[in-house]
Protein backbone atom coordinates (compact mmCIF):
# COMPACT_ATOMS: atom_id res chain seq x y z
CA UNK A 1 0.00 0.00 0.00
CA UNK A 2 1.84 3.38 -1.25
CA UNK A 3 0.28 6.24 0.78
CA UNK A 4 1.26 9.89 -0.55
CA UNK A 5 -0.35 12.82 1.13
CA UNK A 6 -0.32 16.64 1.30
CA UNK A 7 -1.93 19.10 3.26
CA UNK A 8 -1.93 22.95 3.23
CA UNK A 9 -1.68 24.20 6.10
CA UNK A 10 0.04 21.60 7.88
CA UNK A 11 -1.47 19.53 9.95
CA UNK A 12 -0.96 21.15 13.41
CA UNK A 13 -2.37 24.45 11.99
CA UNK A 14 -5.51 22.46 9.83
CA UNK A 15 -8.98 22.10 10.80
CA UNK A 16 -8.44 18.84 7.75
CA UNK A 17 -6.35 15.88 9.49
CA UNK A 18 -5.03 13.01 7.46
CA UNK A 19 -3.72 9.92 9.20
CA UNK A 20 -2.78 6.14 8.61
CA UNK A 21 -2.84 3.08 9.45
CA UNK A 22 -1.08 -0.26 7.69
CA UNK A 23 -3.83 -0.91 5.83
CA UNK A 24 -6.54 2.40 5.93
CA UNK A 25 -6.28 6.11 5.32
CA UNK A 26 -8.48 8.87 7.40
CA UNK A 27 -9.35 12.24 6.15
CA UNK A 28 -11.22 14.50 8.10
CA UNK A 29 -12.44 18.31 7.76
CA UNK A 30 -13.23 20.02 10.68
CA UNK A 31 -16.12 22.34 10.14
CA UNK A 32 -15.05 26.15 10.27
CA UNK A 33 -17.23 27.78 12.99
CA UNK A 34 -18.78 31.02 11.89
CA UNK A 35 -21.34 30.17 15.64
CA UNK A 36 -19.51 29.65 18.61
CA UNK A 37 -18.51 25.73 19.99
CA UNK A 38 -16.82 24.67 22.74
CA UNK A 39 -13.79 23.05 21.30
CA UNK A 40 -11.99 24.54 18.04
CA UNK A 41 -12.70 22.24 15.23
CA UNK A 42 -8.74 21.30 14.64
CA UNK A 43 -8.52 19.77 18.18
CA UNK A 44 -12.18 17.78 17.61
CA UNK A 45 -10.54 16.62 14.13
CA UNK A 46 -7.60 16.00 15.72
CA UNK A 47 -9.10 13.63 18.37
CA UNK A 48 -11.88 12.26 16.29
CA UNK A 49 -8.67 11.18 13.60
CA UNK A 50 -6.91 9.54 17.03
CA UNK A 51 -9.68 7.17 17.98
CA UNK A 52 -10.31 6.44 14.23
CA UNK A 53 -6.40 5.50 14.00
CA UNK A 54 -6.05 3.54 17.07
CA UNK A 55 -9.54 1.34 16.34
CA UNK A 56 -8.43 0.72 12.71
CA UNK A 57 -5.22 -0.30 14.16
CA UNK A 58 -6.51 -2.43 16.63
CA UNK A 59 -9.21 -3.98 14.89
CA UNK A 60 -8.15 -3.84 10.75
CA UNK A 61 -10.86 -5.94 9.36
CA UNK A 62 -13.70 -4.41 11.77
CA UNK A 63 -17.16 -2.98 10.56
CA UNK A 64 -16.40 0.67 9.37
CA UNK A 65 -19.41 2.33 10.82
CA UNK A 66 -19.41 0.36 14.01
CA UNK A 67 -15.53 1.89 13.98
CA UNK A 68 -16.70 5.01 13.34
CA UNK A 69 -19.97 5.35 16.06
CA UNK A 70 -17.01 4.26 19.00
CA UNK A 71 -14.53 7.40 17.74
CA UNK A 72 -17.12 9.75 17.83
CA UNK A 73 -18.05 8.45 21.45
CA UNK A 74 -14.33 8.83 22.02
CA UNK A 75 -13.52 12.02 20.69
CA UNK A 76 -17.07 13.21 22.84
CA UNK A 77 -15.96 11.70 25.96
CA UNK A 78 -12.74 12.92 25.57
CA UNK A 79 -13.73 16.55 25.07
CA UNK A 80 -16.69 16.93 27.17
CA UNK A 81 -18.67 17.26 24.63
CA UNK A 82 -22.97 16.43 23.72
CA UNK A 83 -25.29 16.73 20.69
CA UNK A 84 -25.68 19.76 19.23
CA UNK A 85 -23.34 22.01 20.88
CA UNK A 86 -20.03 20.63 19.28
CA UNK A 87 -18.01 20.69 16.33
CA UNK A 88 -18.29 18.77 13.83
CA UNK A 89 -15.78 16.90 11.13
CA UNK A 90 -16.47 15.16 7.87
CA UNK A 91 -15.25 11.42 7.37
CA UNK A 92 -13.60 9.92 4.76
CA UNK A 93 -11.83 6.06 4.98
CA UNK A 94 -10.65 3.48 2.36
CA UNK A 95 -9.00 0.30 3.59
CA UNK A 96 -7.47 -2.54 2.41
CA UNK A 97 -9.05 -5.67 3.72
CA UNK A 98 -7.68 -8.02 1.85
CA UNK A 99 -8.91 -8.64 -1.92
CA UNK A 100 -11.16 -5.90 -0.95
CA UNK A 101 -11.02 -2.26 -0.55
CA UNK A 102 -13.41 -0.70 1.88
CA UNK A 103 -14.68 2.95 1.60
CA UNK A 104 -16.77 4.85 3.84
CA UNK A 105 -17.99 9.14 3.61
CA UNK A 106 -19.60 10.95 5.97
CA UNK A 107 -20.45 14.61 4.97
CA UNK A 108 -18.31 16.26 1.67
CA UNK A 109 -15.27 15.03 2.15
CA UNK A 110 -15.04 12.71 -1.27
CA UNK A 111 -12.97 9.60 -2.45
CA UNK A 112 -12.17 8.99 -6.25
CA UNK A 113 -11.59 5.57 -8.08
CA UNK A 114 -11.55 4.47 -11.12
CA UNK A 115 -15.51 4.01 -10.83
CA UNK A 116 -15.93 7.30 -10.04
CA UNK A 117 -16.79 10.00 -7.15
CA UNK A 118 -18.14 8.25 -4.14
CA UNK A 119 -19.34 11.03 -2.06
CA UNK A 120 -22.03 11.89 0.18
CA UNK A 121 -24.54 14.66 -1.08
CA UNK A 122 -27.01 14.89 1.80
CA UNK A 123 -25.81 18.74 2.95
CA UNK A 124 -25.71 19.90 -0.71
CA UNK A 125 -29.03 18.44 -1.24
CA UNK A 126 -30.68 20.61 1.23
CA UNK A 127 -32.61 23.82 -0.23
CA UNK A 128 -31.59 26.51 2.07
CA UNK A 129 -31.49 29.95 0.87
CA UNK A 130 -29.28 31.24 2.99
CA UNK A 131 -26.61 28.95 1.06
CA UNK A 132 -27.93 30.58 -2.38
CA UNK A 133 -28.00 34.22 -1.02
CA UNK A 134 -24.20 34.30 -0.27
CA UNK A 135 -22.99 32.70 -3.34
CA UNK A 136 -24.93 35.04 -5.04
CA UNK A 137 -23.88 38.11 -3.52
CA UNK A 138 -20.63 37.07 -4.11
CA UNK A 139 -20.98 36.53 -7.72
CA UNK A 140 -22.11 40.19 -7.78
CA UNK A 141 -18.49 41.05 -6.99
CA UNK A 142 -19.32 42.01 -2.76
CA UNK A 143 -16.13 40.28 -1.93
CA UNK A 144 -15.58 38.99 1.83
CA UNK A 145 -16.80 41.77 3.76
CA UNK A 146 -18.14 41.65 7.46
CA UNK A 147 -21.74 41.01 6.27
CA UNK A 148 -20.26 37.93 4.08
CA UNK A 149 -19.62 36.62 7.45
CA UNK A 150 -22.77 37.39 9.11
CA UNK A 151 -24.53 35.52 6.24
CA UNK A 152 -22.52 32.61 6.87
CA UNK A 153 -23.33 32.61 10.69
CA UNK A 154 -26.84 32.67 9.50
CA UNK A 155 -26.41 29.65 7.28
CA UNK A 156 -24.84 27.65 10.18
CA UNK A 157 -27.54 28.29 11.69
CA UNK A 158 -29.84 27.12 9.47
CA UNK A 159 -27.76 23.99 8.93
CA UNK A 160 -28.01 23.13 12.67
CA UNK A 161 -31.26 22.92 12.72
CA UNK A 162 -31.06 20.01 10.05
CA UNK A 163 -27.92 18.33 11.45
CA UNK A 164 -28.10 14.90 12.40
CA UNK A 165 -31.70 13.98 11.80
CA UNK A 166 -33.95 12.69 8.98
CA UNK A 167 -34.43 14.94 6.27
CA UNK A 168 -31.60 17.36 6.68
CA UNK A 169 -28.03 15.67 6.53
CA UNK A 170 -25.27 13.51 8.77
CA UNK A 171 -21.61 14.28 10.31
CA UNK A 172 -19.40 13.44 12.76
CA UNK A 173 -20.33 15.51 15.89
CA UNK A 174 -20.95 14.29 19.27
CA UNK A 175 -23.92 11.87 18.64
CA UNK A 176 -22.19 8.59 18.08
CA UNK A 177 -25.89 7.63 16.30
CA UNK A 178 -24.66 9.59 13.31
CA UNK A 179 -22.52 6.64 12.67
CA UNK A 180 -25.04 4.82 11.12
CA UNK A 181 -25.70 6.90 8.37
CA UNK A 182 -22.21 6.79 6.51
CA UNK A 183 -22.22 6.01 3.31
CA UNK A 184 -20.07 2.83 2.56
CA UNK A 185 -18.96 0.59 -0.77
CA UNK A 186 -16.77 -2.11 -1.20
CA UNK A 187 -15.27 -3.43 -4.22
CA UNK A 188 -12.50 -5.63 -5.59
CA UNK A 189 -8.66 -5.12 -5.21
CA UNK A 190 -8.52 -5.05 -9.33
CA UNK A 191 -11.59 -2.88 -9.93
CA UNK A 192 -9.83 -0.03 -7.29
CA UNK A 193 -6.22 -0.14 -8.04
CA UNK A 194 -5.90 3.47 -7.15
CA UNK A 195 -8.22 6.47 -4.81
CA UNK A 196 -7.55 9.82 -3.79
CA UNK A 197 -9.32 11.22 -1.06
CA UNK A 198 -10.10 14.87 -0.78
CA UNK A 199 -11.29 17.59 1.52
CA UNK A 200 -13.50 19.94 -0.44
CA UNK A 201 -11.01 22.75 -0.03
CA UNK A 202 -8.87 20.63 -2.45
CA UNK A 203 -11.62 18.86 -4.49
CA UNK A 204 -13.82 22.23 -5.54
CA UNK A 205 -10.93 24.27 -6.25
CA UNK A 206 -9.27 21.77 -8.32
CA UNK A 207 -12.97 20.62 -9.83
CA UNK A 208 -13.40 24.12 -10.87
CA UNK A 209 -10.21 24.62 -12.36
CA UNK A 210 -10.09 21.67 -14.46
CA UNK A 211 -7.04 19.88 -12.68
CA UNK A 212 -9.24 17.01 -11.83
CA UNK A 213 -7.78 14.57 -13.60
CA UNK A 214 -7.33 11.65 -11.09
CA UNK A 215 -5.89 9.49 -12.48
CA UNK A 216 -3.02 11.72 -13.08
CA UNK A 217 -3.30 13.11 -9.50
CA UNK A 218 -3.06 9.24 -8.15
CA UNK A 219 0.07 8.23 -9.40
CA UNK A 220 1.65 11.90 -7.99
CA UNK A 221 3.93 11.96 -4.89
CA UNK A 222 3.82 13.67 -1.89
CA UNK A 223 5.68 16.98 -2.92
CA UNK A 224 3.71 16.81 -6.37
CA UNK A 225 0.33 17.11 -4.21
CA UNK A 226 1.78 19.38 -2.44
CA UNK A 227 2.29 21.80 -5.49
CA UNK A 228 -1.03 21.06 -6.93
CA UNK A 229 -2.39 22.55 -3.30
CA UNK A 230 -0.04 25.53 -3.71
CA UNK A 231 -1.03 26.03 -7.30
CA UNK A 232 -5.08 25.95 -6.21
CA UNK A 233 -3.97 28.54 -3.65
CA UNK A 234 -2.44 31.00 -6.11
CA UNK A 235 -5.50 30.56 -8.15
CA UNK A 236 -7.75 31.33 -5.13
CA UNK A 237 -5.53 34.21 -4.78
CA UNK A 238 -4.66 35.97 -7.44
CA UNK A 239 -7.12 34.99 -10.45
CA UNK A 240 -10.35 34.72 -7.97
CA UNK A 241 -9.64 36.74 -4.50
CA UNK A 242 -13.62 37.54 -4.23
CA UNK A 243 -14.94 34.40 -4.97
CA UNK A 244 -17.03 35.83 -8.03
CA UNK A 245 -16.04 32.56 -10.69
CA UNK A 246 -16.32 30.53 -7.74
CA UNK A 247 -18.42 31.40 -5.04
CA UNK A 248 -16.93 29.38 -1.85
CA UNK A 249 -17.30 30.44 1.39
CA UNK A 250 -13.84 31.23 2.24
CA UNK A 251 -11.03 32.72 0.08
CA UNK A 252 -8.97 29.70 1.12
CA UNK A 253 -10.23 26.79 2.54
CA UNK A 254 -8.26 24.06 4.12
CA UNK A 255 -7.05 21.88 1.68
CA UNK A 256 -5.69 18.00 2.31
CA UNK A 257 -5.16 15.22 -0.52
CA UNK A 258 -3.59 11.75 0.08
CA UNK A 259 -3.42 9.07 -3.28
CA UNK A 260 -3.59 5.64 -2.61
CA UNK A 261 -1.81 2.72 -4.75
CA UNK A 262 -1.86 -0.74 -3.95
CA UNK A 263 1.01 -2.85 -4.30
CA UNK A 264 -0.38 -5.65 -6.03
Amino acid sequence: MRIETAQLPDYADSDDKILTTENAVIVLDGASAFRPVPVPASRYAAALGEALQLRLSQEPAADLRAILSESIRAAADVLELTPGDSPSSTVAIVRRNGDQVDELVLGDSPIITPAGVFEDPRLDDLELPERRAYRERLQSGTGYDEHHRTMLRELQDAQAERRNRDGGYWIAEADPAAAAQALVRTSSVRETPWCVLATDGAFNTMTHTGTDEWPRVAGMDSADLFAELERCQAWEAHVDPDGTAFPRAKRHDDKAIAAVRWDD
